[in-house]
């Protein structure tokens, strides 16, 4: 699959030695040939990494150039030295591509509490920017260049042409399977685009488009250290700003919910992406804290790895949600068959939805109060043995 790529934009990956495995590319550069603004989203744990509490200092902003970054080390809880690294890190990065101190943004993901080998770190990325480039292929090796435990490299684009004729381009890409939860999660995300964005409106329109995506998606409930996305925007495409065009709006929130998606969908051991719609509430915060609440319930999720309709699971989870609301105007479907309605189970085939569950990759929940007209979606997937396993092999 070709992606379009922006303009003006050029990438790289390399095996810096990093990762335990032999051979696995563990450091990206993304580099804008020409200085680009940036604008920052970030996780609200509030033990962050170094590298979240160096970008989110400097977005948003303008002059930037590079993002490095590294997988396999998520350089948390390194306390001082941790963030001397990080501004190392930034430093070699622009150094590497010709470019000052100042305009590189770093970002780390991998094992918590170790610090970062800053020999492989500058030599990896001065191998990396001696070989950068705009194709498809650096593209693919740069998503690849920052996963973990994904099973796959998560990477889209748009593009869309502007009232003046002028064609726009947006790629994503980003890494995360498991440690995903809103406000943000394991993830790592750069997007870039050839548009023209102020600062104050790039980080503005990020904020509002991650709300909508990446801060509705769940793996299990885990917020993490490193969260980061990062928006950077070189303005090669030339005109005005983008950023009150509906177009690009959409466009650029379309990358976003494709990203989104494709986290919970590799979530680790899953093998099931579940969309969870909560609609017919009072406010948009209630619809959000009763999906989040059946996205995030262990029991919910069993019961999808098993392909069982299990409608008490969820109408139950909702029940304790702190939410106040009418069971006798409540109705769920799975799959769009019908299984509860008006305060009461329906007459259905459990084994024809079990079915529907078994030979799909996704599952879609509905839940429908009688309350108002307020909604919302997330994004999660089925809890499995395999999930287990892989986070209690997991190296600390």
């Amino acid at each position: 699959m070709s992606h379009f790529i922006p303009h003006g934009f050029r990438f790289a990956s390399v095996c810096s030695g990093i990762k335990h495995e032999a051979g696995r590319a563990d450091l990206a550069l993304i580099v804008s040939d020409v200085p680009a603004t940036a604008a920052g989203v970030y996780t609200k744990n509030l033990v962050c990494a170094a590298p979240v509490t160096f970008d989110r200092e400097r977005t948003p902003g303008r002059g930037f150039r590079a993002v490095v970054v590294n997988s396999g080390n998520a350089n948390a809880c390194t306390g001082k030295r941790g963030m001397e690294d990080a501004v190392a890190m930034a430093r070699f990065a622009a150094c590497a591509i010709g470019a000052a101190d100042d305009a590189a943004l770093v970002m780390s993901t991998g094992v918590i509490g170790h610090f970062l080998p800053m020999d492989k770190i500058e030599a990896g990325i001065y191998a990396a920017a001696q070989i950068l480039a705009s194709d498809e292929e650096a593209l693919t090796n740069a998503a690849k260049g920052i996963m973990t435990t994904d099973t796959r490299h998560k990477l889209f684009s748009k593009s869309v042409t502007l009232d003046d004729g002028r064609e726009v381009r947006i790629v994503g890409m980003a890494k995360g399977a498991g440690m995903i939860a809103p406000n943000m999660a394991t993830f790592l995300g750069v997007v870039a685009t050839d548009a023209v964005l102020e600062p104050e409106e790039a980080q503005s329109l990020l904020r509002t488009i991650a709300d909508k995506t990446f801060n509705c998606i769940t793996v299990e409930g885990h917020t993490s250290t490193n969260d980061t996305l990062i928006l950077l925007a070189n303005g090669a495409a030339g005109g005005a700003s983008a950023a009150s065009n509906p177009d690009f709006c959409a466009a650029l929130e379309s990358v976003c919910e494709d990203l989104a998606r494709s986290i919970p969908e590799d979530g680790e051991g899953a093998s099931h992406l579940v969309t969870i719609r909560v609609l017919g509430l009072k406010e948009e915060s209630h619809a959000r804290t009763i999906a989040k609440l059946i996205a995030e319930s262990p029991l919910v999720k069993c019961a999808f790895a098993g392909n069982d309709p299990n409608w008490g699971r969820i109408v139950s989870a909702a029940g304790y949600s702190g939410v106040e609301f009418d069971v006798s105007k409540v109705s769920l479907r799975v799959n769009q068959f019908l299984l509860f309605q008006n305060g009461a189970p329906v007459d259905f085939d459990p084994e024809t939805v079990a079915k529907s569950m078994r030979e799909n990759k996704e599952i879609d929940v509905e839940l429908r109060f009688g309350e108002g007209t307020a909604s919302a979606r997330f994004w999660t997937c089925d809890l499995t043995k395999e999930y287990v396993s892989i986070n209690a092999d997991y190296h600390t």
